[in-house]
């Protein structure tokens, strides 16, 4: 069932969302040479203690995952991409590391991921973040009243393509508000013009992530940390959108955020799942 909100719904979705961009804002930050995963994900957990919110993946127990989740960010680093455990792992120079949180405030929830290069930054690296920065804008774009959902995923495929980078569909961006997961499934691939028509009031997680050179995942043995077959790096862009009457809203996005701009370094200031 998908659940329209109201204006008035929508900003308080937009405080939950102030205060996740707040959070990855933080971690981009702290993330450096020599900073442990377990540390990034120690300080998170104190700002959403000393918030007053939730974290929507502590005890999280979905099919796809050895639940429940016991930390309150994902963290992937390298050919990792989705639903990354936190673990004990010292960034190192040139690594790629991705954050992803969701998080709800009184009752309503907002989500968003985001990937940066720590230290020393390969050319390589940059593009793949950007095209992934590029694809979250291009959808952005698309999410207006009297779109369709596939007018989204064409949009994220079509930069995907230009790139040359493969899509893999098993997982995607969703509806949110309420949960950190509601209908529509939001596939990165798909044809314009096909698929529910988009409504005022109507929000989604839009979350592009590729892999350079494969679209086929698989597990690691903690149940959860999705990688690139391959070991190819990744990327991972998320952000959590309204669809208003006038322009679409963008409630995670960071106060230093400008669409199209190179990718911060750190330490410089089943098919059809969804990714979280």
């Amino acid at each position: 069932m998908i659940e329209l909100k109201t204006p008035a719904e929508i900003e308080r979705m937009h405080v939950a969302g102030r205060f996740v961009a707040e959070v990855l804002t933080e971690v981009g930050r702290l993330a450096d040479v020599g900073v442990n995963l377990l540390d990034l994900e120690h300080h998170v957990r104190g700002m959403i203690e000393r918030r007053g919110a939730e974290s929507c993946y502590w005890d999280y127990a979905p099919s796809f995952g050895r639940g429940p989740f016991r930390n309150v960010i994902c963290l992937a680093v390298n050919d990792a991409v989705l639903h990354g455990l936190p673990h004990d792992y010292t960034l190192r120079d040139g690594d790629v590391l991705t954050a992803d949180i969701a998080v709800g405030i009184d009752g309503w929830v907002a989500d968003s991921a985001r990937t940066v290069v720590v230290g020393t930054a390969a050319e390589e690296d940059l593009r793949i973040v950007r095209a992934t920065e590029e694809a979250l804008e291009a959808a952005i774009g698309m999410a207006r009243p009297g779109n369709r959902l596939g007018d989204i995923s064409a949009a994220i495929w079509a930069v995907a393509q230009d790139h040359g980078y493969p899509v893999n569909d098993e997982f995607g961006g969703h509806g949110i508000g309420r949960t950190m997961h509601e209908d529509p499934h939001v596939p990165n691939r798909g044809r314009a013009g096909r698929g529910l028509k988009l409504r005022p009031g109507l929000t989604l997680a839009l979350e592009p992530w590729f892999a350079r050179t494969t679209d086929q995942i698989v597990h690691d043995a903690d149940g959860w940390t999705i990688r690139s077959a391959d070991g190819s790096r990744t990327a991972h862009s998320e952000h959590t959108v309204a669809i208003t009457e006038d322009a679409p809203l963008v409630l995670t996005r960071r106060e230093s955020e400008d669409p199209g701009a190179t990718p911060e370094r750190s330490g410089e200031s089943q098919a059809g799942r969804s990714a979280w």
